[in-house]
């Protein structure tokens, strides 16, 4: 079996399929198998571990690179994933698609890979994944049931060993989107935050956060205050932006942020963000 194959995907056995007026289907479930004959809630979880567990960082320092990849529907997703990812050791992704050209570039790289997934479409599971340098201590998928499509979005939070005897913190997240009000985005959230509330240490939170309105961002800053962390300030901030408000985040603490940006690309309808850190 592939390394990619080993991921966290699949939090359970298909509790339907959902037939859309195009003809496609989505293979979504509703409320994933957490272990043997136990049903978890609407947003539920799913964790493995890892024997062997290095630091990520390199003498004190870190590279993460955060990008929504639009299910590789660009034919350049591959130059500008490596363009972007070249000195990172950490990549977090939102739409990504298990295709078998995203298995020929996963085949060709020293990455080690978890993924959520959130449904399957034609057999083809999509969510976020994390590439890393190095194994997590532990990662655990997540998933949160949109609405009014009823297609499932997803999150990773993981724990890296640090040289200095840390674990950091995370949370790979894309976020629910098509919701008339703020009940289910803001689960999202506070499902997450029980479980930092527990973490001493250092923590990242990024991802693509659907922060189209106000009422929105007001959901993630007060979640970002209670626990801590700071806004990323880019240097260079091309974050795409819809009614004025970016849609991708990176917040963070306990960490010393040397540089940040979001430079542009024509391989996704997303901007990636790329950040470099040291340790405290």
């Amino acid at each position: 079996m592939s390394r990619y194959t080993k991921v966290v995907a699949g939090l359970g056995v298909v509790a339907g399929a959902l037939g859309l007026s195009t003809g496609l289907s989505f293979d979504v479930s509703e409320v994933p198998e957490v272990s043997a004959n136990v049903l978890a809630p609407q947003f539920s979880f799913n964790c493995i571990k890892s024997d062997v567990a290095m630091p990520l960082d390199n003498d004190g320092s870190f590279s993460v690179s955060v990008w929504n990849i639009y299910k590789q529907q660009k034919d350049n997703w591959r130059s500008e994933l490596e363009r972007f990812s070249q000195n990172s050791g950490l990549v977090l992704l939102q739409e990504a698609s298990l295709t078998a050209e995203l298995k020929d570039y996963l085949d060709d790289t020293q990455w080690k890979v978890r993924m959520a997934n959130a449904f399957k479409f034609l057999n083809t599971p999509a969510g976020v994944m994390n590439l890393s340098s190095v194994n997590a201590k532990t990662t655990c998928a997540y998933l949160a049931m949109e609405p009014w499509l009823r297609l499932p979005k997803s999150a990773l939070l993981s724990e890296f060993v640090l040289s200095n005897g840390q674990t950091l913190a995370v949370v790979n997240l894309h976020g629910v989107n098509f919701a008339l009000g703020l009940e289910e985005y803001k689960e999202q959230f506070h499902t997450l935050k029980r479980v930092l509330d527990k973490h001493i240490g250092p923590v990242i939170l990024a991802g693509d956060f659907n922060t189209w309105r106000q009422a929105r961002l007001d959901v993630v800053d007060e979640f970002a205050r209670s626990l801590g962390l700071e806004d990323a300030v880019l240097r260079r901030d091309q974050r795409v932006k819809v009614f004025g408000k970016p849609l991708d985040h990176l917040y963070y603490r306990g960490l010393d942020l040397v540089s940040a940006e979001a430079p542009s690309t024509d391989a996704s309808d997303h901007n990636p963000i790329i950040a470099n850190f040291r340790l405290q």
